[in-house]
Parts: structure tokens; sequence; C-alpha cells
């Protein structure tokens, strides 16, 4: 399978390829452009069509949604696969906001708490959850963005390593709760539960806290099926999930992502279904129809839709 979001714009546009999104620093402002990988465990696994438009016209969708809560770092919206961002100076911590006991990676919640973890330093989790239980309220878990492997943090420990203020943290805090509110309010009206989500903000010249990255996709967010979700937990199944979790499972399920092994290859129908998972929570929570590109013109209309706006300036 191709990348058919791999491009370059030219010599003089500087290009930074993150797991699943490929910047380009234009100046004062950024392209930023969402792949059509699959990353999950630190590994890039595979590649999922049309992940990258469904990404960024859902994020485009819930930016526009919550632009009266938080205001965020969007322009415009080129292409199906880029959003054309201002460049911030960015917060170094990521703003997690979890709503369940739930999660298979090293620094999940429910990893540290089956580990015997209760304090977590703004807050304390009782014995006796099991896993995918819903939470007396949300948490927060923040923690690294600019290191090798994500680590969690309590806010005190963000605020003695220098990487944010008091003052900052009750802004972050303040934020990222209301965010997830409206989000879990939005979610139930489509039939899903938004389990959890990360968020990422920038400063501006002025210091005005800006949402940025993505919000709500099923990329940086967990979805479970409303409907199914008491009889599956009652049966010891996992949720009917609606996001990257999917594919994290399978993986989880056959080998040490940890390890230095090599993952296996995952089958086409796996693949598959992970993109009808991520069309169908795009269609029924924005209510509009996704239509795919074309994959053979993909990378030239990338170009052309970005270069079009910055020559017309």
């Amino acid at each position: 399978m191709i990348d058919v979001t791999q491009f370059q714009l030219s010599e003089q546009v500087g290009r930074y390829e993150g797991k699943v999104r490929d910047v380009y620093d234009l100046g004062d402002k950024m392209a930023m452009v969402a792949t059509d990988r699959y990353s999950a465990f630190d590994r890039n696994l595979a590649l999922i069509p049309h992940k990258g438009e469904v990404v960024t016209q859902m994020a485009k969708w819930w930016f526009d949604q919550t632009a009266d809560i938080v205001p965020n770092h969007v322009i415009s919206q080129p292409d199906p696969n880029v959003l054309l961002c201002k460049k911030l100076e960015v917060v170094p911590i990521e703003m997690v906001v979890r709503g369940f006991v739930s999660g298979v990676t090293n620094t999940s919640l429910w990893h540290t708490y089956s580990e015997g973890k209760r304090e977590y330093g703004s807050f304390t989790l009782p014995d006796g959850l099991k896993k995918n239980d819903r939470l007396p309220e949300p948490v927060l878990t923040p923690t690294t963005k600019f290191e090798v492997h994500d680590r969690n943090l309590t806010p005190d420990e963000a605020v003695k390593e220098g990487l944010i203020t008091t003052e900052l943290w009750n802004q972050l805090q303040d934020a990222a709760l209301k965010l997830f509110a409206f989000g879990q309010k939005t979610a139930e009206t489509a039939g899903y539960m938004l389990v959890d989500t990360k968020y990422e903000f920038g400063l501006d010249s002025e210091w005005n806290l800006i949402l940025i990255d993505e919000i709500h996709t099923p990329d940086s967010s967990r979805f479970w099926d409303m409907s199914t979700y008491d009889e599956r937990r009652a049966a010891g199944q996992e949720p009917d999930n609606f996001d990257k979790e999917y594919l994290r499972l399978w993986y989880k399920e056959r080998f040490d992502p940890y390890a230095e092994s090599a993952a296996p290859e995952v089958p086409q129908e796996q693949i598959d279904e992970l993109t009808r998972r991520y069309i169908k929570l795009y269609e029924d929570i924005t209510g509009q129809t996704f239509t795919a590109r074309s994959e053979t013109t993909a990378q030239d209309d990338m170009k052309k839709n970005i270069e079009e706006p910055l020559e017309s300036a």
C-alpha cells in the first residue's frame, strides 16, 4: 500500500514528519497534513485508507463547534487532508482527560490502576474498579509531549520541572474539562460515549491559550458504541470501539508492542473495518456524508491546494 499523502512542496519549505502528520513550515503559518499512517505503541504499524481525510474533516468540525469555548489555531481547510494553521509556541505537555478507567498502553489509566496505583497527584481512585468502568467524574492525567516516549505527570511535577506555571496549569485544566464535557454531551446525542481524549495547546504572542493539533478525532480519542456498552461490559467483553483502539487491541493480543520484535502484518479485512468505523463515526457525529478523494491524484491535489492560498495571500 502506498502512502498517498507523502510529498514535498519545495526545497525552500521546511517539512517535519510526525507519527501521523506531516507539517510544512510556511513562515508565520503551518500546513498540517494528516496522513493515512496508523501509529500505536510509539510505532508506525499500518496505512489505513482515507484515515487522514476523516481525521482532518472531523477535527475541523469539532474546532468550529468549540471555538466559543477555546480559540483554536485553524486558519482554513484548503484540502480534505490539510489544515492551514497559525504558528504558535507549543505548551510542552498534553492534557489527557479520561472519563473511564481503560486502555492497553503503558501510559493508560487501566495499566497503572491494575498495577496497584491509586494516587495520581490531583485525584485518588477508589479500590474495586474494573476495566472500562465509568469514573465518578472525568480526571486529568497529563503527559510529556516532546520526549521519545510519553511520560505520565502530575500537575505538581509539570510545574516543578518547569514545563508550565501554576497559572497556566489552571488555564489548561479549565479548558480541557470544558472541552471534554462538551465532547461527551455531543457524542452521546449521536449514540457514542467519549471515553478519553488528549488536547494540545499553544500560546500566541500575547500569551493567550489556543487549542492546536486536533480535537475529538478517532486518532486522538476513544469512542464506544453506547447501545452495546452495558451488555458487553456485563459479559466481560471489550466495548465496541470506533477509533484506533480497534486495531491497537488486535496488535496487543498478538505480540509485545514494547519489545524489539517485529509487528505482525495486519490482515486487509482489519484495515478495511477500521476505515469503515472511522467513516461511520464521522458521519454519525457530524451529520455529514464522507466522500473519499481520488488516491491517484491525491499528492498533486494536496500540493496545489496548499500552494494556491499562499500565492494569493
